[in-house]
């Protein structure tokens, strides 16, 4: 019985485990980067449109003053 060239089915199975791994790194990486841009700029205007359309609807003046 040869023993074939190159990497076995095990070898070849680890690395193509290790490409996933990697990849699903970088695509977590990727996506919490762009989750914290969302929420840095997105936040605040959430807030204020809230409380836009809640009841009594105040004026922007009085929802963005601390009184």
């Amino acid at each position: 019985m040869a023993i074939p060239k190159g990497k076995g089915r095990k070898a070849r199975a680890e690395e193509e485990a290790c490409k996933t791994m990697k990849c699903l790194q970088e695509w977590t990486n990727w996506s919490l980067k762009k989750a914290k841009v969302v929420t840095h700029y997105g936040l605040i205007p959430l807030i204020i449109y809230i409380g836009m359309n809640s009841e009594p609807k105040p004026t922007l003046s009085q929802l963005l003053s601390p009184f």
